[in-house]
């Protein structure tokens, strides 16, 4: 029976898994966004975030603790540094999974995770708003108002053009 293990275990014995997902925290943090299966994708961002989240406290007990997940000193700089830094203030949810689809070969269920806040694509899209029919009506009546005021601004310089005219000329 399968009481109170939740983990998925990959096929893999416990050496390999922690293997493979040391190896993939490394590629995803060095290179912020990878492609591999869905599970595999899963299973990595359980084993990542925590690791994230100790990067926030740069103190000498949290880089050991990392590295002796990672054993890679160049992820270690990378994480504490500018991943650290660019997460600073959001309280979790450091990662996003992405689907891919089947792949061909074997059709196992594809997809890439990356690190939110290093994905540019995403941010200028979220940056755009979409128009609704509500916007348009609040915007048509918002504009109606800004005609008037510029009306009246050009109708008072063009009475006070000629009184400017006449001080002038004195």
């Amino acid at each position: 029976m399968r009481h109170n293990k939740k983990f998925n275990h990959l096929s893999r014995t416990a050496s390999h898994r922690a293997a493979m997902l040391s190896n993939m925290a490394t590629s995803l943090i060095l290179h912020k966004r990878i492609t591999t299966t869905l599970q595999k994708a899963k299973a990595l961002r359980v084993y990542v975030e925590p690791l994230i989240t100790k990067a926030k406290d740069d103190t000498t007990a949290s880089r050991r603790v990392v590295f002796s997940y990672l054993q890679n000193k160049y992820a270690i700089t990378e994480l504490f540094g500018t991943v650290a830094t660019k997460v600073g203030n959001r309280p979790g949810g450091y990662t996003r999974i992405i689907k891919l689809g089947k792949r061909a070969s074997d059709d196992a269920d594809m997809a890439f995770i990356e690190l939110v806040d290093f994905d540019e694509n995403m941010a200028k899209t979220a940056k755009k708003t979409t128009r609704t029919r509500r916007s348009k009506k609040s915007a048509t009546k918002a504009e109606a108002p800004v005609e008037n005021v510029v009306e009246a601004t050009s109708e008072a310089t063009v009475e006070e053009a000629p009184a400017a005219e006449e001080k002038a000329a004195e």
